[in-house]
C-alpha cells in the first residue's frame, strides 16, 4: 500500500474514520486469555481479523505488548490471563560492561511470534493498512535498566545509556524491517517514557535514536507511527517532528486541542481518549462524551484522527468500545 497517498486521504478526507490502538480486547471475542494470546501467532491473527470484522477502523494495529523486545534481551517478563506483560526487574546496571550486551536476533523469545502473526493476518485484512507494534529505543533501555533508573543515569551516566541506546535501536530496527518483509503497511513506535524527559534529555537519548530507525526502516509503503503518552510532548514537538516519522499519536496526559497547532498540517495526528479511565472503567455515556469532547476540541484540523491515547485494556467492556465508535459516527453525522 501506498503509505503517503494513504495519509494524504486521511487528511482529505472530511469524514474520518477512528484508529484506536484496539487489539487486546479481541480475547472477549474468543473466549481466551491474554496468555493465550501473546503464546500464538495464530490467535494474534485471529484477534486482528475479528476486531477488523467488527470495527470500521482506519487500519488494523496489532498488539502494544512493551514486554516482547526486552524479553528477547533476555528481561524477566510476567504474564498474567487478563493484563498486558510486564517487565520486572534490571537486566543492565551501573556495573554492567555495555559490550557484553548481546543484541538478539529477531525470532527471538516471542518476537517471532509477532511477526509471524503479521504474516498470517497481512493477506486477510486488504481493506485497510495493517500496522504492527514494536517499542521505542529509550522506552525499551528503560526495561533493561529500570524505568526510574534510566531517568537518573541520564545524568550520572549518560554513556552507558548511549550505549544501551545503540543495541536497542539497533534491534528495534531490524525487528521493524522484519515486520515490513511479512508484510505490514507500518509499525506503531512506542515511546512512551521519552514523555517523562525535558526537551533536551528527550532530543539526546530518545528522537535521535528514532530518527535513525525512521531513516532506516520507512518508505513510501511502510509508514512508522510514532506514538507518546508522556505529559511533556508539547514542549518537546519539535524534537519528534523532526524525527521524520510519517504519522504521531499521542495519549490522553496532554490536550490534543494543545498538540495540534504544533503538528505539521501534511502529517496526521491521532489521540487521545482515555483508554483506562474511559474505555476500561467509564461507561456508554461517559465514553461517548470523552469522544465526542476530543473530536470538537480538534474539528478544525483535517490532519486530526480520533483514536485511544493508548492500547486499550484487553478486559475493557466492548459496550464501550462499541460507543466510542457510535461517537465517532455521530460527530461526522452532524
Amino acid at each position: 500500500m501506498d503509505m503517503r497517498k494513504w495519509l494524504s486521504g486521511i487528511i482529505a478526507t472530511e469524514r474520518k474514520k477512528a484508529l484506536p490502538v484496539l487489539s487486546f480486547p479481541a480475547v472477549q471475542l474468543m473466549g481466551i486469555s491474554v496468555r493465550d494470546l501473546i503464546g500464538s501467532s495464530d490467535c494474534q491473527a485471529e484477534a486482528m481479523r475479528l476486531v477488523a470484522q467488527r470495527y470500521p477502523t482506519a487500519a488494523a494495529v496489532s498488539f502494544m505488548d512493551l514486554s516482547v523486545e526486552a524479553e528477547a534481551f533476555g528481561a524477566e517478563t510476567v504474564v498474567s490471563d487478563d493484563e498486558v506483560p510486564t517487565v520486572v526487574g534490571a537486566l543492565v546496571d551501573e556495573d554492567t560492561d555495555p559490550s557484553g550486551i548481546v543484541v538478539p536476533a529477531v525470532g527471538v523469545g516471542r518476537t517471532g511470534l509477532y511477526v509471524e502473526a503479521i504474516a498470517k493476518v497481512a493477506p486477510l485484512i486488504d481493506d485497510r493498512p495493517v500496522l504492527a507494534g514494536a517499542i521505542g529505543p529509550f522506552s525499551l533501555a528503560g526495561r533493561l535498566m529500570d524505568v526510574s533508573e534510566v531517568m537518573v543515569m541520564c545524568y550520572e551516566e549518560p554513556e552507558l545509556v548511549h550505549a544501551v541506546l545503540e543495541k536497542a535501536a539497533e534491534f528495534v530496527a531490524a525487528y521493524a524491517d522484519a515486520f515490513r518483509a511479512a508484510g505490514a503497511d507500518g509499525v506503531v513506535l512506542a515511546e512512551p517514557l521519552a514523555g517523562l524527559l525535558s526537551p533536551d534529555l528527550a532530543e539526546e537519548f530518545s528522537s535521535a535514536y528514532v530518527r535513525r530507525i525512521v531513516k532506516e526502516v520507512q518508505t513510501d509503503s511502510f509508514a512508522v507511527v510514532y506514538h507518546n503518552c508522556g505529559g511533556g510532548v508539547p514542549k518537546m514537538m519539535d524534537s519528534i517532528v523532526d524525527t521524520g516519522a510519517a504519522a504521531f499519536h499521542f495519549g490522553n496526559a496532554i490536550s490534543m486541542a494543545d498538540v495540534m497547532p504544533l503538528v505539521p498540517a501534511d502529517r496526521v495526528a491521532m489521540g487521545n481518549v482515555a483508554p483506562a479511565e474511559q474505555l476500561r472503567n467509564g461507561t456508554p455515556d461517559s465514553v461517548r462524551a470523552a469522544t465526542l469532547e476530543v473530536l470538537e476540541a480538534c474539528a478544525g484540523y483535517p490532519n486530526f484522527v480520533i483514536s485511544t491515547g493508548c492500547d486499550v485494556p484487553p478486559m475493557a467492556p466492548l459496550e464501550n468500545i462499541d460507543a466510542f465508535f457510535a461517537a465517532v459516527d455521530e460527530f461526522y453525522a452532524r
